[in-house]
């Protein structure tokens, strides 16, 4: 199980981090995929973009290899069992713990004007999401690495308190660490929010996908052969591996240890296959935005899937806490 706020337009890390891991898992799981527009009023509380928001997500993620068919792939607030679930988690979190996560005391220091209660209880519902399927896997990056062990906690909980109805949720990347793919200006990685001129959204013109990967940070070159590259550096190389062949990789490898390669040129070729990449996603994006018909159908059989699940474990939730009076 897993999810992604309809909060801006995908980009490449969240393809290369976590969509691509869905398309391998929708073969070998039942998977959960969920577009958290209930997530998304914590800090975007205004509503009247949030309908075009969550086709956008819905329409990329298809684009990129989720197919509706092989997974549940649904809005948050479809599955209404979730508000049930997540009152009854709120009464087993604490105060003091909520406030102790790191994700909520960076959004009390960008935005202190909005500390709602839905932001210091956001693990509580991200909890309730995952275990509502009874979810056994969750591919997390290390930002939320914390999140899920609190899943795990309200899990337990509930368990120890009421009898196990609950698996306790794991990590899961295929045995290997979920990429974090590099801003264009060397600072961290690719975001929704922080500098939009370094990272490459799906929905990028070829012309701005031009204009960014020229404009990212180089130098004027390595002075001594085989010389480690800085991290901006070697950031640029790891975006050419994931969109250039390995052999137009190897020659500017071979060019920077000879001391020889011209930044000029690499860019180029990492925008032209930057391009090659993601016009073809872009495109199909675009074709199936146009069918919002076909996009009510989709949400429509994602929701009917989660529903099912959600409905077979809030019997069991009712049936353990002594909820059923008739």
């Amino acid at each position: 199980m897993s999810g992604i706020r309809p909060t801006g337009f995908l980009h490449l890390g969240n393809y290369f981090g976590a969509i691509s891991n869905y398309v391998k898992m929708q073969e070998d799981f039942d998977c959960f995929f969920m577009v958290a527009d209930l997530h998304s009023l914590t800090t975007h509380p205004d509503t009247a973009a949030l309908k075009a928001n969550v086709h956008r997500v819905l329409a990329e993620n298809i684009a990129c290899g989720l197919d509706p068919d092989k997974v549940a792939f649904y809005c948050q607030s479809h599955v209404h069992e979730t508000a049930e679930l997540y009152l009854y988690l709120n009464m087993m979190a604490y105060k003091g713990e909520l406030e102790k996560t790191t994700t909520f005391k960076e959004k009390v220091r960008l935005n202190p004007e909005n500390v709602n209660a839905g932001l210091l209880t956001y693990p509580v519902l991200m909890a309730t999401d995952i275990i509502l399927h009874r979810a056994k896997y969750v591919p997390v990056g290390k930002d939320q690495e914390q999140h899920l062990e609190m899943a795990r906690t309200f899990a337990n909980r509930f368990n120890h308190r009421y009898g196990d109805v609950f698996p306790e949720p794991l990590a899961f990347n295929y045995n290997q660490s979920l990429l974090k793919v590099p801003s264009l200006d060397g600072e961290g990685k690719m975001s929704k929010s922080e500098n939009q001129m370094a990272t490459l959204y799906l929905a990028d013109s070829d012309d701005m996908i031009r204009k960014k990967v020229m404009k990212a940070k180089t130098d004027s070159g390595p002075t001594e052969k085989n010389a480690p590259k800085p991290d901006y550096i070697e950031n640029i190389f790891l975006l050419m591996k994931l969109v250039c062949p390995a052999e137009t990789v190897g020659k500017f490898e071979d060019d920077y240890n000879n001391c020889v390669i011209r930044y000029g040129d690499l860019k180029k070729q990492l925008a032209e296959d930057m391009v090659n990449f993601i016009a073809p996603i872009r495109s199909q994006v675009d074709a199936i935005l146009q069918d919002e018909e076909g996009l009510k159908q989709i949400m429509l059989k994602g929701a009917e899937k989660a529903n099912t699940s959600a409905g077979e474990t809030m019997k069991l939730v009712r049936e353990a806490m002594g909820l059923n009076y008739f």
